[in-house]
């Protein structure tokens, strides 16, 4: 085995191996590999891969967190080992490799996530448990029944909004979303990199609401085949109670079920109860569960 950094001819690999152990996440192959080509900038991202036989067996991707506030927060994304390679030290090894990474950007204070089954792994490695996620799956044959939008608000595709204002309505609606640090600093170029230039960004199905002018609830799509991440669904402080949520992610399903998508798949901090009830109502099941686990880096 070996431990290297990853290059984008490994994305077909890395895609196939998350579909076996994250079957509920939806990041296409064209979307990993702009990831490993061109990272978002600002982040010093960097991603390793365990390799037996020239076979890619596991992957870990580490970069600084520039969506907080907080100074010298680092992440450790994804890393996961195919389940035929395990406890053959696949993990230990990309773990150290993103360790290493994060020292050398001079990360402070660490969030990575683990699936229940790893969180020994994550305890013996100096990592404490934090905050539970849930992800939940929709079948799309057919889409929930759509809603009537309240008098004043129109609902539009991405691809008939600016950019900038989508930016700016996340901001406003990530600030007090329920987060191990707030996600408050999220610049435009990085956003603007990682999300609206992603090519798994489906700008058809994607829905915003505009009421008096401004954007104040959206709902993104990525999509990967017949199967899309709602990677974001928000809405803007002072237009919350309207449901405008419900009916921003509902239009979203609705246009991307007419395009072909047969499962919907998303997830939401335990803590956020109105967007987890959003999802019971719309017809949401459950498949599956993690938890942040944060330590600090010395």
């Amino acid at each position: 085995m070996r431990i290297r950094t990853a290059h984008p001819d490994d994305a077909p690999a890395v895609v196939a191996m998350r579909a076996i152990v994250h079957p509920y996440l939806v990041r296409g192959v064209e979307s990993t590999r702009q990831m490993i080509a061109q990272p978002p900038p600002g982040e010093d991202w960097a991603a390793y891969v365990a390799e037996v036989d020239d076979a890619v067996v596991g992957w870990v991707s580490a970069y600084r967190n520039d969506r907080t506030s907080e100074p010298d927060v680092g992440e450790i994304s994804t890393l996961h080992v195919h389940p035929e390679h395990r406890g053959r030290g696949a993990g230990t090894a990309l773990l150290a490799a993103a360790l290493g990474h994060l020292r050398d950007i001079g990360a402070r204070r660490v969030r990575t996530w683990a699936l229940p089954e790893s969180l020994p792994f994550a305890r013996r490695h100096g990592f404490t448990p934090s905050r539970e996620l849930r992800y939940s799956a929709l079948d799309l044959r057919p889409a929930p029944p759509m809603p009537e939008p309240p008098p004043g608000v129109r609902l539009l595709p991405l691809t008939d909004v600016d950019p900038r204002r989508v930016h700016l309505a996340e901001v406003t609606a990530a600030a007090d979303e329920p987060e191990d640090v707030p996600a408050d600093a999220i610049s435009y170029d990085s956003w603007r990199s990682e999300i609206w230039d992603s090519p798994g960004l489906d700008r058809a199905a994607s829905t915003v609401a505009e009421a008096g002018g401004e954007v104040v609830s959206f709902s993104l799509v990525q999509r990967d085949g017949d199967r899309m991440w709602s990677d974001y669904t928000g809405t803007v402080p002072a237009h919350r109670g309207r449901g405008l949520a419900r009916l921003v992610k509902t239009a979203a399903l609705h246009r991307a079920a007419a395009n072909g998508v047969r499962v919907a798949y998303t997830s939401n901090d335990e803590a956020n109860a109105p967007m987890l009830a959003v999802n019971v109502r719309l017809g949401y099941r459950p498949v599956g569960s993690s938890w942040s686990c944060l330590r600090e880096l010395s």
